[in-house]
């Protein structure tokens, strides 16, 4: 996916791919602050769907806010906005259903 303002640093390996959607009726800025020589930085509407590569330790910052004003209002390791495949089985989905089947045995 190409970074066409500010690619990201050449020397990061571990690449994701995320998506993060802004599900209130609010303007937000999503920001990436924690990756040394980089700067992330969009507007996201509300409903929209934000895609973009960082590296596996991005942090996703959320601020929130009127015109001249913003609160940080949520801060999001980027490990939980992997976007997968159709194929690929999420992760953070694993434990629930191992459960469900647990208690479908029984």
């Amino acid at each position: 996916m190409p970074h066409i303002l500010d690619p990201l640093p050449q020397d990061n390996e571990n690449q994701i791919c995320c998506c993060y959607v802004n599900s209130t009726s609010q303007m937000q800025i999503a920001r990436i602050t924690n990756v040394q020589n980089w700067y992330f930085e969009r507007v996201v509407f509300p409903g929209q769907r934000l895609i973009f590569e960082t590296p596996s330790y991005g942090f996703l910052e959320i601020h929130t806010g009127m015109m001249a004003s913003s609160i940080l209002s949520d801060k999001i390791p980027c490990q939980q906005l992997i976007l997968l495949g159709e194929d690929e089985p999420s992760p953070f989905l694993m434990p629930q259903v191992s459960t469900q089947l647990e208690y479908a045995n029984k």
